[in-house]
């Protein structure tokens, strides 16, 4: 019985394998089969774990494929696959038992075509924009003439050559060059550090801070270009506190790191003539700035000085200031000896005063009665301190009798000084002094006569000189005048000295 239960059943020769023995024949089934392909798809969901690895499917439109790239090939990738992105994966293609199910170890991804380039830039653009990245208003002026510049490029490439030729024809400055890869998988990691690297350095240090920044790389197609494309580029740029250039390409590539970049240069070489001035050309502006300067100062002089004489016309003649000052002074020197005399007179009658009420005899008499009765009152008094005090100010009173007899002939003096001297003024100010100068005085029977006319009318005319007087003769056809009745002679007024 037992001999026919171990007999297989007739038409049941298939053989029997367990579970991870068809799963390990399936995968190398797979991988013997197809080996290491390549995958064309759209990348769908992205996951990353929290051991590094990278899961995402790679799709078309009726089927999935899953996808694995490990943690230490991630750093091999030169394009991390985004969902929505079409791209090309290689890698080899296995199975994963324990869910019965296979997928493609990725080593490589590339993007399927220029479209699927485009529009992953115009999305990641779109994302920087929105974070303000690309705003005119954070982007920082260029310095006019940096003392040092530093060079993110290949140090091997033609570019390095171009940018020191122009700053040599240009400017000549100092370059410290970060050599980086300028395309390939190390190409942003190896930018995004350069330019963080010189924003670190210490400025006047022993590696000194640059004051800008050329990122540069020649020409090439967008997938040799596609480092500078990458998000970590951008934000090393956007956050870059030294002002940066980019001449990434010719003129026609456009890069993500010219849109955040302080200025973009269509090449290499103008971005070497956008970072310094040309040193003739500077030399010559400031010869030409000077001579303008001398110009406007020559200028400006002339038309003071032309200004000056404009106003120097509406200003009055020297001799015409002079007329009004000149009518003032006549018309007090007419007032000066009447005033003079006035003042001799008025003067005069108040030493006359003075001297009446001052007299030494009055002073005489007044200074003997008192000692007249000072004696008397001395007399009745006949304790001796009292006589001896009347006695001191007995001395005492003749002091200051003797010395105010001498001031008072003094005073008197001085006051007849200063009239003596007012009356010789008087007499310099009057007519006689001026007919010691040869003038004269001519008179008639009516007073002063001062012109030919009235000169005319009368028969005798009496001409007062200095040492004298004259009486001229009748003048022939003259006509006598009528006689008047002779007027009493004037009083005599005296001498006021």
């Amino acid at each position: 019985m037992s001999d026919l239960l171990d007999d297989p059943i007739p038409g049941q020769n298939t053989p029997e394998y367990t579970v991870s023995e068809i799963s390990g024949e399936v995968k190398r089934t797979l991988e013997g089969t197809f080996g290491r392909i390549r995958v064309r798809g759209e990348v769908g969901r992205v996951f990353k774990a929290r051991s590094g690895h990278l899961y995402y499917d790679v799709k078309d439109d009726r089927n999935v494929l899953a996808c694995t790239t490990w943690k230490g090939q991630i750093a091999g990738l030169s394009v991390i696959p985004e969902e929505g992105l079409e791209v090309v994966v290689t890698g080899r293609l296995t199975a994963f038992g324990a869910q019965s199910k296979y997928n493609l170890n990725v080593d490589e991804v590339v993007v399927a075509g220029q479209g699927a380039l485009m529009a992953l830039l115009e999305k990641r653009k779109k994302q920087l924009e929105s974070e303000g990245l690309f705003a005119p208003g954070r982007k920082k002026p260029l310095p006019f003439l940096p003392q040092i510049i530093g060079v993110v490029t290949s140090p091997s490439g033609a570019v390095i050559r171009d940018i020191l030729h122009r700053l040599r024809d240009r400017f000549p400055r100092k370059l410290l060059i970060w050599p980086v890869a300028v395309q390939g998988a190390n190409c942003a990691l190896e930018v995004a550090n350069a330019i963080q690297g010189f924003n670190r350095l210490t400025p006047g240090g022993a590696l000194p801070r640059p004051d800008l920044i050329i990122v540069a790389r020649g020409g090439g197609s967008i997938e040799d270009l596609w480092g500078f494309n990458e998000e970590i580029v951008a934000r090393a740029a956007a956050a870059s506190e030294i002002p940066l250039i980019s001449a990434v390409g010719h003129e026609t590539d456009t890069t993500l790191i010219d849109y955040v970049s302080d200025r973009r240069a269509p090449t290499p070489t103008a971005a070497a003539e956008l970072a310094v001035p040309v040193r003739l050309e500077l030399l010559a502006w400031t010869g030409e700035q000077g001579a303008r300067l001398s110009r406007a100062a020559t200028d400006a002089v002339q038309r003071r000085a032309q200004r000056l004489r404009d106003l120097s016309r509406a200003l009055p003649r020297p001799e015409t200031l002079l007329d009004s000052p000149r009518q003032r002074l006549d018309l007090i020197a007419d007032r000066l000896a009447p005033a003079l005399q006035r003042g001799v007179q008025n003067r005069r009658l108040q030493v006359v005063e003075l001297s009446g009420h001052l007299r030494p005899s009055t002073l005489r008499n007044l200074i003997s009665a008192r000692k007249d009765r000072l004696h008397n009152l001395s007399s009745r008094l006949s304790v001796r301190p009292i006589r001896r005090e009347i006695d001191q100010q007995r001395d005492a009173i003749n002091r200051l009798s003797d010395r105010m007899t001498a001031a008072q002939t003094l005073r008197l003096d001085r006051l007849r000084q200063q009239l003596d001297a007012t009356d010789r003024l008087r007499e310099t100010l009057g007519y006689k002094a001026t007919l010691q100068r040869g003038y004269a005085v001519v008179r008639a029977d009516s007073g002063v006569v001062t012109t030919k006319a009235q000169a005319s009318k009368h028969e005798v005319l009496t001409i007062e000189f200095a040492d004298g007087e004259l009486t001229t003769r009748p003048i022939a056809g003259a006509k006598p005048a009528p006689k008047k009745a002779p007027k009493p002679p004037a009083p005599d007024q005296g001498s006021l000295f």
